[in-house]
Order: structure tokens, then C-alpha cells, then sequence
């Protein structure tokens, strides 16, 4: 069994879509541990996207100036450097920025595989490359190209952990104990026959 982070962002919660994603988690056997609808604070978005750890804003800015190379365009156009940190520090306050800009509905989903599971429910990151059939590819179009000209994130809906290790430390950020519940579903009962 594993437990992973799911965020629904302000832009899924504003089209009225959770519901849709609720479903895709949970029709494939997949458990809502914990849900909570708030506005994030500065504090836990400061940890969650920490300006502090250069190599997490480094890596950041590079995935944007590879994704500006790929469609050969400079980057110093838009973001005024071609520096990775320079570029991942504009695009954190982005992404930070719009996570407290309305209500996100945040989820530990809890199951076997369940991180890489959900992974492949949401889709790609960039929701142009997300396959039809998923989140992302069935909801969202937007790219970093598109993002970055409206200085802005990357309209992508959802977040969902990448990792064990992200997962463990996103879920003791976004949740304490007492807001994760233990229960059985008819799903679980199956797989133990």
C-alpha cells in the first residue's frame, strides 16, 4: 500500500471538474484517505516549492529553457536570462502564486502502486503532451510556451507526487494524522481473496 499527495488546483476546482477526477481514482481501485478544501498558505507552499533548495528551482528554470529549446525560441526573450535559477525563481513565484489564488481540494489517494498509478491517470506534466484518456489530456491544452507569455504557471490542474520520497514528505505537509482516515473498500477485500 501507498499513499501519494494529490492536489486539485484552483483552475480544476474553478471548471468543476473534481468530481470527474474523484471518479478516475476511485474506479480503479484507488482510496480517498484524506480531502480538504482550503486556500494553501504562504507556509506550506514555501515548503512545498522551496526557494531555499537551489537544485529544485535550478531544475525548475532548465526544464522551461529545454522546453523553449525544443520549440526554438529564446528563452532571454521572455524571462529576460538564460540563467536556469533566474528562470525557475520567476517561474516558482508563478506556480505559488496560483495555488493561493482560490480553493485547491487536496487528497491523499492510498493503494497499491498508488503513486504511479495516479501519475498515469493525471497524465504529463505539460497537458499538451498528456495523452487522451487522462486528466490532462482530456481537460487542458496549455504549455509552458503559453504559460510563460502570460506570466504564468502552466495551467495543468492537478499536482500529484512523483515519488516515495516526495510523496512521504508532501502528504506530512499538506496533512496531519488525524485528517488521514483508515477504512476498507470493497476493493480491498477482493484483493486479499
Amino acid at each position: 500500500m501507498e499513499r501519494t499527495l494529490v492536489v486539485l488546483k484552483p483552475d480544476a476546482v474553478q471548471r468543476g471538474i473534481v468530481g470527474d477526477v474523484l471518479t478516475r481514482f476511485e474506479r480503479v481501485g484507488l482510496k480517498i484517505a484524506g480531502a480538504k478544501m482550503f486556500i494553501p498558505s504562504q507556509k506550506i507552499l514555501n515548503q512545498h516549492y522551496p526557494s531555499n533548495r537551489e537544485d529544485f528551482v535550478r531544475g525548475i528554470g532548465q526544464r522551461t529553457l529545454d522546453g523553449y529549446k525544443e520549440m526554438g525560441i529564446d528563452v532571454k526573450e521572455q524571462f529576460g536570462s538564460r540563467d536556469s535559477l533566474k528562470v525557475g525563481e520567476t517561474i516558482r513565484k508563478w506556480l505559488v502564486d496560483s495555488l493561493k489564488s482560490g480553493p485547491v481540494l487536496a487528497l491523499v489517494v492510498e493503494g497499491p502502486h498508488a503513486i504511479e498509478v495516479v501519475r498515469k491517470i493525471v497524465g504529463h506534466t505539460m497537458p499538451q503532451k498528456a495523452a487522451p484518456g487522462t486528466v490532462r489530456g482530456d481537460y487542458s491544452f496549455d504549455s509552458a510556451y503559453l504559460g510563460n507569455i502570460n506570466k504564468r504557471p502552466i495551467r495543468n490542474l492537478i499536482h500529484a507526487s512523483g515519488s516515495k520520497e516526495e510523496a512521504e514528505l508532501e502528504v506530512g505537509l499538506w496533512f496531519s494524522d488525524s485528517e488521514i482516515f483508515d477504512y476498507d473498500t470493497v476493493h480491498q477485500k477482493h484483493m486479499k481473496e
